[in-house]
């Protein structure tokens, strides 16, 4: 009897076991998106890249903790690059993302999906260019000295 009181004890205290480690220790974080105005790159930069990257683009966001790759400095780039900023390259990482991609997925940034449907609506042509042009000339204004 008390043999099966401590199997019984023991088996309860397993299973307890096994659903505490099974919890997530990761946190979510929720991040509310609004639409921006495509001929603003600051604006654009502070609601879906300063998250990650920080307000100064130092990769010091206040989601950056929970990310498993930290987000790359964008201040540096011109620096990493010999002193020229380099527009193509980041031009085309906005647009088609990184081949190493660091947010689960290739868009860059994770915002893709919804970037690219911000604008589906809009009769206006070219929308898609322009706001990845002001948003790598605003990345362009946070580069160190």
């Amino acid at each position: 009897m008390v043999r099966n009181l401590f199997l019984a004890a023991l088996a309860l205290a397993v299973a307890a076991g096994i659903g505490y480690a099974n919890q997530s220790t990761s946190r979510k974080v929720v991040i509310p998106v609004s639409k921006t105005s495509a001929t603003n790159g600051k604006q654009m930069y502070v609601n879906y890249c300063a998250p990650c990257h920080g307000v100064d683009g130092k990769g010091q966001g206040p989601v950056a903790a929970a990310l498993k790759k930290q987000p790359a400095d964008l201040a540096l780039l011109s620096k990493n690059n010999g002193g020229k900023f380099p527009s193509t390259h980041v031009m085309t990482v906005l647009q088609f993302g990184t081949a190493n991609p660091s947010h689960g997925t290739a868009d860059m940034p994770v915002w893709g999906p919804v970037l690219s449907g911000m604008d589906a609506t809009n009769t206006e042509p070219n929308v898609k260019a322009l706001r990845i042009s002001n948003l790598s000339l605003y990345l362009q204004s946070l580069q160190a000295k």
